[in-house]
């Protein structure tokens, strides 16, 4: 920004933002982490033009390579720049198609390149400990021993697991159906482990965790409420800590775990696909990297001239 103050955004630019975002949910049901995102970089973009004295209809592919260049010369990562013009760019294939403005000013700008981050992961041996950490005498360490089991199991993202209901579970064909990225249904086998602990949980902690007082959710928190994407996060780094865990993990790493033991076990790649719930088998392929490096460090290991 020019002046380093935040400017107010117009209200015919606030309105541009509103429509468009509902417009892409009608289109695409995208989440609301999703929509806030695309809001957060619009606005963030619309208050900067309001400080040069532009709006959103009036911009220019210059004005747009020139906030880029403020941005990126704050220090704004290559992959951040690349969701904000995606963002953008949607935001005025959409104002072109409803006859708001004469051209998309992205056109001619590329995406920056992106180098392919890996997933962080957790061996076989990890994950053992990580699922035999919790205390299994208290109904909130069985609680989350399932949680993590049906995780590990399933592949869920950890949104999709603390907001399961009763009614997504079926323990008589051992699967669980679960509605993902937009409103995309999908049915996931659990295996007889994780049907066995979810039983036993079902049947000895969540009645205590409940109160015993009716409720849909699967998992409830201590206060028989549903739990929050980031307390589930709290209870895996604190049984990681437990289970003696050095690595740095992420909120999708049991996710990465289920994809990559998957396919070093042999899987195919378009099963792990319909499992994890991507709708392009390029998000999927990142998996086979990490494969491949297992098994290059698996040959290094144990072969002869390794």
């Amino acid at each position: 920004m020019s002046d380093g103050v935040k400017a107010e955004i117009s209200g015919a630019d606030t309105q541009l933002i509103a429509e468009y975002l509902d417009a892409i949910w009608m289109e695409k049901g995208l989440s609301g982490n999703t929509q806030e995102s695309y809001r957060r970089d619009l606005e963030q973009f619309a208050s900067w033009l309001s400080n040069v004295g532009a709006d959103l209809v009036g911009v220019n592919t210059m004005l747009v390579q020139q906030y880029l260049g403020e941005r990126l010369q704050a220090n704004l990562s290559s992959r951040t720049a690349a969701r904000f013009l995606s963002c953008v760019r949607g935001f005025y294939r959409y104002l072109l198609r409803e006859n708001k403005v004469a051209e998309n000013p992205l056109t001619l700008i590329d995406n920056p390149k992106l180098s392919r981050s890996l997933p962080k992961s957790l061996s076989e041996a990890d994950v053992e400990a990580l699922l035999a950490a919790p205390d299994l005498g208290d109904p909130v360490g069985l609680r989350d021993r399932t949680m993590l089991e049906v995780l590990y199991a399933c592949g869920l993202r950890v949104s999709e697991l603390v907001d399961l209901t009763m009614s997504q579970i079926n323990l008589r064909q051992n699967v669980i159906r679960v509605l993902g990225k937009g409103s995309k249904e999908r049915l996931i086998p659990m295996g007889e482990e994780a049907s066995a602990w979810l039983a036993r949980y079902l049947r000895e902690a969540r009645p205590v965790l409940l109160n015993n007082v009716p409720d849909e959710i699967v998992f409830p928190s201590t206060r028989a409420q549903p739990m929050t994407r980031q307390t589930f996060w709290y209870r895996i780094k604190h049984w990681a800590m437990v289970a003696g865990i050095q690595k740095d993990l992420s909120p999708h790493t049991l996710r990465h775990a289920f994809a990559t033991h998957l396919l070093n076990h042999g899987a195919d790649l378009r099963v792990v696909q319909l499992l994890l719930g991507h709708s392009d088998l390029s998000t999927t392929q990142i998996y086979t990297h990490i494969a491949k490096v297992r098994m290059k460090q698996q040959h290094a290991e144990h072969h002869p001239r390794g």
